[in-house]
């Protein structure tokens, strides 16, 4: 196949390195197979294992027709993402001793300017002689910070399956610099020409951002809140309480009630690690947190977002409460193509885990197998087919086509979007 609507698809190349493999009862980084330590998945695996550095998406190699498609093509599409690759978004409380490792961003210029002004670009600089200096890394690199195997991944996300007119694309980006940058980064690989060119990408007021999300929504905090405080949730804290105190005393995290609540800063601050080829964290005393820890780490991980997602008691409640601005976002979206009045082809997001996971639940991924963290890069394709006489979606999650989701009449998929998004959603966040 050579094509992907003529106007989507770009023939990839498609290199693959030897990379640590993290599966099977060995050490796991996670609760199943997966890679950890490369943007490459080892040629050896399944091309779509599942990859946190880096996840599979959809690519000319590995794409398929729908089944029902013979007489039919594809005219429109909405697709949203993960950025890529990035520096640890939480530091330990000592974290410059717990780094043997310098984050070193020099290799990517971090552009910033106004208009007609001058081209600056900002450098970070972390001095030896701060007085604050045990609380960051040494290095160049701020928190949370697109590095450049981050921006290599997403040109090459781009260069894998896109090739479209910049005046058939909308992009959408959170607030956060690294979404901006990873949506430049799939444009050049898109169409190396863009690198030369202005594009605009359309933001949020960050008080009011749905796509992280950001806005205020005090019922869904209570609602979490309480499906936190039960035994489904608390079990699992009370079961890795060794672990607990283990990771406590190598990273001095004891105390610190949001290195309590649950795992999520542990996962980011070893996966982060392990994706750039740093070494898992050791203190001053030679303690060092083991592959098997952070193996039960991202397990848990694992675990924790599928259920405050999409397994728990209300968890619905609370995504629909977090995520339902983004969801009639994107119900908007199909029905103004319906109507023949969307002027682009496709609508493509940039967002964060946050996004990705609560889109994926609501779509109903999570009642096909339970959902693991979102991988850096992770994506969820909308594709809308036109057969003759009706249009049908087809929904597409890391490049696999998904098992119920492949051939959904227009209507009822746009139905079912609108059915995820409450009514009075402003009202009902902020209600006692």
């Amino acid at each position: 196949m050579d094509c992907y609507l003529v106007w989507f698809l770009r023939i990839p190349v498609l290199c693959y390195l030897a990379g640590l493999v993290i599966g099977g009862d060995s050490g796991s980084l996670s609760s199943g197979q997966g890679v950890y330590n490369s943007s490459t998945t080892p040629s050896n695996l399944p091309w779509n294992t599942y990859n946190y550095c880096n996840a599979p998406h959809v690519n000319a190699k590995h794409y398929s027709l729908p089944a029902n498609a013979s007489h039919a093509k594809l005219v429109y599409m909405n697709a949203v993402i993960r950025h890529h690759k990035r520096s640890p978004d939480n530091l330990y409380p000592e974290e410059n001793e717990l780094n043997s490792v310098p984050w070193d961003c020099t290799d990517f210029t971090q552009y910033s300017y106004g208009g007609s002004g001058s081209h600056v670009f900002h450098e970070t600089s972390i001095p030896s002689w701060h007085p604050f200096l045990s609380q960051i890394w040494n290095g160049t690199c701020d928190t949370g910070q697109l590095t450049k195997g981050g921006f290599d991944d997403a040109t090459a996300h781009g260069k894998a399956c896109w090739s479209i007119n910049e005046k058939d694309i909308f992009i959408r980006t959170s607030t956060e610099t690294r979404t901006f940058q990873v949506a430049s980064g799939v444009l050049v690989g898109m169409d190396p020409a863009m690198a030369a060119k202005s594009f605009p990408v359309t933001t949020q007021p960050s008080p009011i951002d749905s796509i992280v999300p950001a806005y205020s929504c005090p019922a869904a905090d209570a609602i979490r809140n309480a499906y936190q405080s039960v035994p489904a949730w608390t079990d699992h804290l009370d079961a890795n309480a060794d672990l607990k105190a283990r990771l406590d005393a190598t990273l001095g995290t004891a105390n610190r009630s949001d290195w309590a609540s649950w795992y999520d800063h542990f996962f980011d601050t070893f996966t982060s690690r392990t994706c750039h080829g740093h070494p898992l964290p050791c203190n001053s005393t030679g303690a060092c947190v083991s592959e098997a820890d952070a193996a039960k780490v991202v397990a848990i991980g694992d675990w924790e977002y599928d259920y405050i997602w999409n397994a728990a008691e209300n968890a619905t409640a609370y995504s629909q409460l977090t995520f339902g601005t983004s969801v009639l976002s994107l119900a908007q979206n199909f029905k103004l193509f319906r109507s023949g009045g969307d002027p682009y082809k496709l609508r493509f997001y940039v967002g964060h885990d946050g996004s990705m996971i609560r889109l994926a639940s609501l779509l109903g991924l999570g009642k096909v197998a339970p959902l693991r963290w979102p991988a850096l890069g992770s994506e969820i394709v909308m594709e809308v087919w036109q057969s003759k006489k009706e249009k049908f979606v087809r929904v597409i999650h890391e490049g696999t086509p998904v098992v119920g989701f492949e051939w959904i009449l227009l209507d009822a998929f746009i139905s079912s979007l609108e059915s995820q998004v409450p009514a009075s959603i402003f009202e009902l966040c902020n209600s006692s």
